[in-house]
């Protein structure tokens, strides 16, 4: 299985290695170089250097051949670009896109892209864990 992740920040370059440790063939794509680094000195995927909304830099990733497209930039913007073309222009099935807004994810979910939310998931969290708190009585508190 090959995977194409664009964005080789702290997500990306996560979701790479995981990949790559579980046997699929990864190519990461970032704009800066020094991104390359987070994928440690034994990264044996791939690497390309540039802009995830530039078609030669797709195509020299890999898209046309790629199972699985992750797009983990830092900007929601890009992303929704980035994996628009990856689905639509290039029509691949597996396209997860990570939108930190969730009133956009939303939208766009509700238009046949993938999208993950960290946000949302925050919210959920923080409020589970919030429920989850014991609430003492004053007087206990104070004795």
């Amino acid at each position: 299985m090959n995977a194409l992740v664009i964005g080789c920040g702290r997500v990306g370059s996560s979701i790479a290695l995981q990949l790559d440790r579980e046997g699929w063939e990864v190519t990461a794509v970032d704009e800066k170089e020094e991104a390359l680094t987070r994928l440690g000195d034994h990264w044996s995927g791939g690497f390309v250097l540039g802009h995830g909304m530039d078609i030669e830099v797709l195509r020299e990733a890999g898209i046309e051949e790629a199972d699985a497209v992750v797009v983990a930039t830092d900007g929601d913007n890009t992303n929704i670009v980035i994996g628009q073309v990856a689905q639509q222009r290039f029509d691949n099935q597996c396209v997860v896109v990570r939108l930190l807004d969730p009133a956009r994810a939303e939208f766009y979910r509700q238009r046949g892209l993938r999208t993950v939310c960290p946000t949302s998931v925050a919210i959920e969290v923080l409020l589970d864990a919030v429920r989850a708190c014991e609430i003492r009585p004053a007087e206990a508190a104070t004795t």
